[in-house]
């Protein structure tokens, strides 16, 4: 039997894919967080075969998550489920140590195929993921402005170009609304923009909302 921890701070969603891997007949969900805290409580507890962690979490992005698990030397696999595009985030999220990547939208199916591979100790890639993943070693050098931000800085470029307000990214990372500032003035600069409308323009351009 499969044992799968699930972290997504949406708790409809939690249970759409609780209930998505619980009718397969070797997958059992044992336990759910809804934040990095819950998370790290409940893995001391409740030892699991794979992780299936949300990329964008209040506090700690999936991607901090991973590094810290990397970090740490955790033996947990994570699959990372997102809303975001795969071109945006997988690369980075299998950079970070994660064994497969799945779109929310996608067809519950390959979760749940997603889930039985991740399990076994083998990387899960779609064919685009793939795609990608051989255009990034063979591709020139060259790479769009975008690329070059951290991980926070990427989040707080996408969170902005959704319309959202810096003190609302603020509360939703737990941050202060300072330091929310000094991301997006960073942004700025390495993408050589002027405001958030140019950002806006930028982050639809390229895909990233």
């Amino acid at each position: 039997m499969i044992k799968v921890v699930l972290c997504d701070d949406h708790a409809l969603i939690r249970r759409g894919i609780r209930d998505m891997l619980s009718d397969a007949p070797d997958i059992e969900v044992i336990g759910e967080a809804g934040d990095y805290g819950e998370l790290r409580t409940l893995l001391r507890t409740q030892p699991c075969d794979v992780l299936v962690l949300d990329i964008n979490l209040p506090g700690r992005s999936g991607l901090d998550v991973l590094n810290t698990l990397k970090e740490e030397g955790s033996a947990v696999r994570v699959l990372v489920l997102s809303m975001y595009p795969e071109d945006q985030y997988a690369i980075r999220a299998l950079k970070a140590g994660a064994y497969g990547y799945v779109n929310k939208g996608g067809d519950p199916e390959q979760i749940v195929a997603a889930v039985r591979m991740v399990a076994q100790g083998r990387k899960y890639v779609t064919p685009d993921m793939a795609q990608m993943l051989v255009e990034s070693l063979t591709a020139p050098a060259t790479e769009a402005a975008h690329e070059r931000l951290s991980d926070r800085e990427l989040q707080t470029l996408v969170m902005i170009a959704s319309g959202k307000r810096l003190s609302d990214i603020a509360e939703e990372l737990t941050l202060s609304p300072k330091t929310v500032s000094v991301y997006r003035a960073r942004v700025l600069e390495k993408l050589g923009l002027s405001n958030n409308s140019e950002l806006t323009v930028y982050a639809i351009r390229n895909g990233l909302v």
